[in-house]
């Protein structure tokens, strides 16, 4: 609330501007004065990104709301992904994985492409599956060509790159791109995490994630 002094001075400068009386000016200027904006509900993070705030934050060190307050002070709403992805892996301290996971869960919570879908507006499929193996056995079963044909079926493919044991990237028959991330979680346990990106339609993405479920449970099998 201004002080008698202040109040008279804003209250007059609001009379010269919209010409009301002295007392419907004073009784605007106070009910202005006493509004109070509620904050801004905080993002439902889990459901924009698909990680809880307590996994990002135990698997970068920073919250979903660090990252955010860092990325728009950086100016990211305005950059495209991979610009993204580089300042978030700048930071140090995490894996190129989840560089790419927080990149995409920033543009998730600034409207910036919705839920399965590319900055360019195709959309993507991803899966991601744990396996009591080594990393380097899990590589090794994509990597493979003969290991890689005992369970990946039903598609013709080429591998573009292989970088072991942490990623990999395919063109897939349609011209389509596979996008492949490994992780260690221990000696026997490790992860990968699929991006299959540049499809046409969110009907597409679904078909693809099914596909990518099924690989990954008979790969599984193979494995034990």
């Amino acid at each position: 609330m201004p002080r008698q002094k202040d109040l008279k001075r804003v209250v007059r400068t609001r009379m010269s501007k919209t010409g009301e009386s002295y007392t419907a000016a004073r009784a605007q200027v106070l009910r202005r004065k006493l509004t109070v904006v509620p904050p801004l509900p905080e993002p439902d993070y889990l459901k924009l990104t698909g990680y809880r705030d307590e996994t990002v934050l135990e698997k970068t060190g920073r919250t979903w709301k660090d990252w955010v307050d860092y990325l728009d002070a950086a100016g990211a709403k305005d950059q495209p992904h991979g610009e993204i992805a580089r300042l978030v892996y700048a930071r140090g301290g995490i894996s190129g994985w989840w560089s790419q996971m927080v990149s995409v869960g920033y543009e998730r919570i600034r409207g910036l492409r919705a839920i399965g879908q590319r900055r360019s507006g195709s959309w993507e499929a991803k899966k991601s599956k744990t396996f009591p193996v080594p990393v380097a056995v899990l590589f090794d079963a994509f990597a493979k060509p003969r290991v890689r044909a005992k369970w990946l079926t039903g598609a013709k493919y080429t591998v573009r790159k292989a970088s072991a044991p942490k990623s990999m990237r395919i063109t897939w028959e349609d011209g389509s791109s596979v996008e492949l991330w490994f992780m260690a979680k221990g000696e026997a346990k490790s992860s990968v995490a699929v991006q299959h990106v540049k499809l046409p339609s969110k009907e597409e993405a679904d078909r693809l994630r099914s596909y990518w479920s099924d690989r990954f449970d008979a790969l599984a099998e193979m494995l034990r």
